[in-house]
């Protein structure tokens, strides 16, 4: 199997633990952007939004809104234990709240070494 294509897997399969997390911690989730294609990440880089060489290109990224009661989580601190739990899945997952241009709502797997 494709390298990539491994990579994707173990990244869904991190997904659904993810969520599952979220959901026994008495929150929902939304999934936002996961795949995106590489004319959207230049735009998206243009406006200050992104990354050319965004791992959403490759589908290795998600942005996913944590939330209660109808009313999403804001900030960075406020889905930190998310982002820990995030990290402590694989040792290649990475959180946007830990970017020096924060993304809280970012989860991604940077795999590009270590899956075979």
């Amino acid at each position: 199997m494709p390298s990539l294509l491994k990579a994707q897997f173990l990244f869904t399969h991190n997904i659904r633990k993810f969520v599952e997390f979220i959901e026994n911690y008495g929150y929902e989730c939304k999934l936002n952007e996961i795949y995106r294609t590489k004319e959207q990440a230049e735009i998206y880089e243009r406006e200050g939004k992104g990354i050319r060489n965004s791992l959403h290109c490759s589908g290795l990224a998600a942005d996913i809104y944590i939330g209660k009661f109808n009313k999403l989580l804001e900030t960075a601190e406020q889905y930190k234990k998310f982002g820990d739990y995030w990290k402590k899945l694989n040792p290649h997952n990475r959180w946007g709240g830990d970017f020096d241009r924060v993304d809280a709502v970012h989860f991604e797997m940077n795999a590009k070494e270590g899956i075979d």
